[in-house]
């Protein structure tokens, strides 16, 4: 039987040759390479985490903030480069979501399908 620590190593070696991963690592390459682009990116993603941390917490966020969080995102998609780094995002998070899926399966048979 192989040794599923081996079979896991193999498995992030196939995904960081992907196109998928390949297409995220130059996307983020170019946004680093564009002033505008790194600072929105970045400006847009400490907001993010700001309210995640905030709802972890228990804390409700306000209108104010749900809205200046839609308009940022709004503000991001319009950028061509973030744009498109978002849908690389995407796809990757997909199939990484896919692939977690595949590899529960035994334990499926074991506990169930908690989604059912």
């Amino acid at each position: 039987m192989s040794n599923v620590y081996d079979k896991a190593h193999e498995l992030k070696s196939t995904l960081a040759e992907s196109e998928e991963f390949a297409t995220l690592k130059s996307l983020h390459v170019q946004i680093d390479a564009d002033e505008i682009a790194k600072r929105m990116l970045d400006n847009f993603r400490k907001l993010q985490l700001e309210l995640q941390q905030k709802q972890m917490q228990g804390v409700q966020i306000t209108e104010e903030e749900a809205q200046q969080a839609q308009q940022q995102f709004e503000l991001v998609q319009q950028h061509e480069l973030i744009s498109k780094l978002m849908e690389a995002e995407q796809r990757l998070s997909v199939i990484i979501g896919d692939v977690n899926k595949i590899i529960t399966e035994p334990l499926e048979e074991i506990y169930g399908n908690p989604e059912q």
